[in-house]
């Protein structure tokens, strides 16, 4: 039974998600989730997630949100990409505290506000915190090829999550080798796909091809 995921291209938590689902091999279709017209606020979305928040996964009669419990559920029906589960749901809640948490912040604020409503305060101690998580990242990327050892889960495919998109937001692979050479790892995974590739997004804006 294919099963639906409400989410859009731009969001990171959608990705996290939309690529759990492929590379575990599920079949799923995107629902287009118009967020930057105020859909995941009206509501007949909060009736569905009181929480107002992409993505959204339906399956039949079963709901579910929040991208980290998506991605448990791919992984244990699929029984791909668990590996060590406390090591696994250990990088999951790491990507949704550390990482995602800020760069979906910071990268929303100097891309999709106004610049009228850009505070520069408000980016210079977001791109604080997520250059922490980029450290912690690193280090651990010196040491294992993946973060929990020698094999891809979805810790991996969580932390990444926002690390392919084009628009700035204070990331530069370059600047961070063993990230970059583990996004590589990721991208040549069987059935990768960049997220502009992977789900719809806002009229007017065409796919990119190639990961930045």
């Amino acid at each position: 039974m294919t099963v639906q995921l409400q989410c859009f291209g731009e969001s990171g938590n959608s990705y996290k998600a939309a690529l759990t689902l492929t590379l575990c091999g599920l079949d799923w279709e995107p629902v287009w989730v118009d967020f930057f017209h105020g859909a995941s606020r009206s509501p007949e979305f909060r009736e569905v997630n009181v929480m107002g928040e992409a993505p959204v996964l339906v399956d039949g009669d079963r709901v579910m949100t929040q991208s980290g419990v998506i991605q448990l559920w791919a992984a244990e029906r699929s029984g791909k990409f668990l590996g060590d589960r406390d090591e696994a749901l250990r990088w999951v809640l790491f990507d949704n505290h550390k990482v995602s948490g800020q760069a979906g912040a910071l990268r929303f604020h100097m891309n999709f506000l106004p610049r009228d409503k850009q505070v520069p305060e408000v980016v210079e101690w977001l791109t604080a915190r997520l250059r922490g998580a980029f450290h912690v990242l690193e280090s651990q990327l010196q040491r294992t090829p993946w973060l929990t050892g020698e094999g891809p889960t979805i810790g991996d495919l969580a932390c990444c999550g926002y690390l392919y998109y084009p628009e700035p937001f204070g990331f530069d692979r370059a600047e961070w080798p063993a990230i970059d050479a583990w996004l590589d790892r990721i991208a040549a995974l069987p059935g990768w796909k960049h997220p502009y590739d992977m789900m719809p997004r806002r009229e007017g804006r065409s796919p990119t091809l190639k990961a930045s």
